[in-house]
């Protein structure tokens, strides 16, 4: 599948002028291609309470279930200068839940798997092995 990382970064950086950051003034977007070809997208959303910032991947995953569902299978996270950032380790874990190990992320160096973003990540069939 031949994909326009340009026009994903794009739709990243859109989004990301859309975030609500009064409090650090940091936008960041994140967009992703999903298994049926749809694109979603995500802003991050601060809250006067720090610890309850929603980043733009909750976001964006939000926006995965509530529009249908499915896979991730390419992903990008910039800042609100359009620049890729990587993200955080908590969502790495999201974005694994929700794309797999054969997630695609276009990282500050490059096009990456998640498997190398997040290695032996924890995960659903985890949590199989142990209810059996």
């Amino acid at each position: 599948m031949q994909v326009d990382w340009d026009a994903l970064t794009r739709a990243a950086t859109d989004v990301s002028a859309r975030a609500y950051a009064p409090y650090s003034n940091y936008r960041v977007g994140a967009a992703a291609l999903v298994d049926d070809g749809r694109t979603v997208v995500g802003c991050n959303v601060e809250n006067a309470a720090y610890g309850v910032v929603l980043c733009a991947e909750c976001g964006l995953v939000s926006s995965l279930h509530a529009t249908g569902g499915g896979r991730l299978t390419h992903f990008v996270c910039v800042n609100g200068s359009g620049e890729v950032i990587m993200p955080c380790g908590r969502c790495r874990q999201l974005l694994f839940e929700n794309g797999g190990r054969e997630l695609l992320l276009l990282t500050v160096s490059g096009v990456r798997r998640m498997d190398e973003v997040l290695p032996d990540p924890f995960g659903p069939d985890d949590l199989m092995k142990e209810s059996q």
